[in-house]
């Protein structure tokens, strides 16, 4: 079965979804002490976000940029979200990727400290990943 380019938008905002309840779930097993949960979490959160970043860097190279067609009132907030998610999104996989190599390596100190702006940064970013999805396709699909 082949995805069209069409039905790209929806599948990419599958991993990214998926990631930011791995992200989540990740936090809460931190929080109890279950390293090993938590390294299984990050892994799959990261192999989400990739496949993520690699399926929507493929799409758009495709189908260029997509307008906002929701109502003018609501461009600020579009905007606003897009801007932010877009910058952020750039820092994730360096963020994310040391913060894995220190954890992985048992350098707690290190990772600890990397990844309270790592964990914040990448959930906002898998968040308004999905926020944009909705906002674009499925609220205000262009006509």
């Amino acid at each position: 079965m082949s995805i069209g380019l069409t039905d790209r938008p929806a599948v990419n905002a599958g991993p990214t979804g998926a990631a930011a309840v791995r992200l989540a779930v990740g936090r809460w097993q931190i929080k109890r002490r279950r390293v090993a949960a938590l390294r299984a979490r990050m892994l799959a959160a990261f192999a989400a976000s990739m496949l993520f970043l690699a399926s929507s860097l493929a799409y758009h190279a495709h189908a260029g940029s997509v307008r906002f067609a929701g109502p003018g009132a609501l461009r600020p907030l579009y905007f606003g979200i897009l801007i932010t998610h877009t910058r952020l999104a750039a820092a994730v996989p360096i963020l994310a990727g040391a913060t894995l190599v220190l954890g992985l390596r048992a350098r707690y100190a290190r990772d600890v400290r990397i990844a309270k702006w790592t964990l914040p940064i990448w959930l906002y970013v898998s968040v308004t990943g999905v926020i944009v999805y909705l906002m674009l396709y499925r609220l205000f699909p262009a006509a």
